[in-house]
């Protein structure tokens, strides 16, 4: 039986030439697994918010969409509202209460339970989620990875028929994102909820999958299984986003339609290619060069707390950022990473401690000599920096030089392939394009150090690369880069140091490649896939270059 068909669906928003969705069909069983994926702005977001009415964007929309055989306008909102949750990308932007438990009864009191139902019901989900723990805490005190975990709560607290999700563990560390997409596919299998994710992590979504919808342009390219979509996009530039076994094994000529999807199932292909090719074992560690240190910024013991009587966020931060170096400070939820980039920029101060840039205190700089040309910040929330109509006025606003702006913006929408959307409103934009404007706009401030949080928060494997790019071109140019970032696999392929956050301290650093060898459990894929033969690789293009050593 299909939970949705949708039928020659096309979408244009206000203003704008060119389709959104472009004659989408499509067909959803009931009680499948479909990932949605494909480049920024393809239309994921779109598609999916049509699926609910009260989502449903504005514009110019033909085309049906039905929802077990009945047009999706016709089905009453309390049923939409029951039967078809819907997960948001920002954890926060979904929660409207205090309290964890008032959450959890939020949604079941708006429909008229019962108060003894409710209490039931409450009280299945706290149990089902392991959320006894934190059960009366306020929800502004849960990491961001206990805010999904609890807004999925909610949702399944309504036994709904159908849960979408648009991207929710793009804000997690990939311990809460595994911990997350666990909990969601123990749902699907126990109870048969059909379930319907957009995401651009595939890691760990895509071999939980039935089947894949590959987006391009607002068209469906690509509709099957995990090995018909493989096989489907080998040759597009979206194949950058596959899992890290994936796009290894099939480098190495794994067979079309028998290519490993996961770490267990990439471990035994690398073993008997090793076997077959007697590939040269190498248990060397990363060498590197010394060089010469000139540190830009200096953390020096650094405390700091939310509230007179909140416990401490940061204890005693010790840290340096190298001039020129591009640093990724990684860590799970709540560790304090983006509350010390906060600190550098000034816009919180510690209670004790020093933050010195370039020989200086930051309490003596002034603000007009902190921010522009000397700091740069795109925050985690992209949207935070929009405050015109259009992206254009919003990038015109943050260069000084009226006599350069459309030069200006042309060579920096260019570089972030943003040329097609700069008429439209900022809040009409997907999550990743949101995120290539923001930045865009940070870049024509031209600062001297540039602060990135999870830079890569709604980026595809292609606009990734794009990314990496722009970073090494900045660093060519003397620009320092410190970045915070969930993204293990971009932070071991380009960053020069990384550094663990745990616990309000800096526990370990140093480079990328040693740091990622070094973890038995913080490491990439790609190291856990090879490491009993390649220690010290830790990228795919490594894994790959070292078996061709024979």
């Amino acid at each position: 039986m299909e939970v949705f068909t949708i039928k020659n669906l096309t979408f244009k928003y206000p203003k704008s030439g060119n389709c959104a969705l472009d004659s989408v069909n499509l067909t959803i069983k009931k009680g499948e697994f479909l990932l949605i994926c494909g480049k920024s702005g393809c239309g994921k977001t779109t598609l999916i918010r049509h699926l609910k009415t009260v989502l449903s964007p504005a514009g110019e929309k033909d085309g049906e969409i039905y929802y077990e055989g009945t047009l999706i306008n016709e089905v009453p909102d309390r049923v939409q509202a029951q039967k078809i949750g819907y997960v948001m990308q920002n954890p926060e932007s979904q929660i409207v209460t205090d309290k964890v438990w008032h959450e959890l009864a939020f949604g079941l009191e708006n429909l008229g339970f019962k108060n003894s139902a409710i209490k039931i019901r409450v009280a299945e989900m706290a149990s089902y989620f392991g959320i006894q723990n934190w059960f009366h805490r306020e929800t502004k005190e849960l990491s961001g990875g206990q805010k999904q975990i609890l807004n999925l709560a909610c949702i399944m607290a309504l036994n709904p028929d159908v849960i979408i999700l648009d991207e929710p563990v793009s804000q997690l560390s990939d311990i809460a994102a595994r911990e997350f997409l666990m909990l969601l596919g123990k749902i699907h299998e126990e109870f048969g909820v059909t379930v319907i994710i957009v995401e651009h992590r595939l890691e760990n979504v895509f071999p939980m999958c039935d089947r894949i919808v590959v987006m391009d342009k607002g068209k469906i390219v690509s509709l099957g299984d995990k090995q018909q979509t493989i096989e489907n996009i080998k040759d597009n530039d979206f194949f950058d986003a596959m899992p890290v076994p994936v796009k290894i094994c099939a480098k190495l000529g794994a067979k079309p339609y028998n290519v490993p999807v996961n770490v267990n199932e990439g471990r035994r292909f690398i073993e008997k290619y090793v076997s077959e090719k007697q590939c040269v074992k190498k248990d060397d560690g990363v060498h590197c060069g010394k060089t010469v240190r000139e540190n830009i910024i200096a953390i020096k013991d650094v405390w700091f707390r939310y509230g007179k009587n909140g416990d401490d966020v940061l204890k005693g931060l010790d840290f340096t950022i190298e001039k020129g170096k591009l640093t990724c400070i990684l860590g799970g939820n709540g560790a304090g990473k983006t509350t010390l980039l906060y600190i550098l920029c000034g816009i919180l101060a510690p209670y004790r401690g020093k933050i010195i840039i370039k020989g200086k205190n930051i309490k003596k700089w002034s603000a007009d000599g902190l921010y522009g040309k000397l700091i740069g910040m795109l925050p985690q929330n992209p949207a935070a920096l929009f405050v015109k109509d259009n992206v254009y006025e919003d990038m015109a606003e943050c260069i000084a030089d009226k006599n350069c702006v459309e030069k200006k913006i042309e060579y920096i929408s260019g570089l972030l392939d943003i040329n097609d959307i700069l008429d439209k409103h900022p809040y009409d934009l997907s999550g990743g394009e949101q995120q290539r404007c923001a930045l865009a706009k940070v870049l024509l401030t031209e600062p001297e150090i540039l602060i990135l949080d999870e830079p890569t928060k709604g980026f595809d494997g292609f606009h990734k690369r794009k990314l990496a790019e722009i970073l090494k071109k900045l660093l060519d140019d003397g620009v320092t880069i410190l970045m915070v970032s969930h993204d293990i696999e971009f932070c071991a392929e380009y960053a020069d140091i990384c550094a663990l956050c745990f616990d309000g301290g800096i526990t370990a650093s140093g480079n990328a490649k040693q740091f990622f060898a070094g973890n038995s459990f913080y490491t990439t894929s790609a190291n856990r896939m090879v490491r009993e033969y390649f220690p010290a690789a830790v990228t795919p293009g490594e894994v790959v270059s070292l078996c061709s050593i024979t």
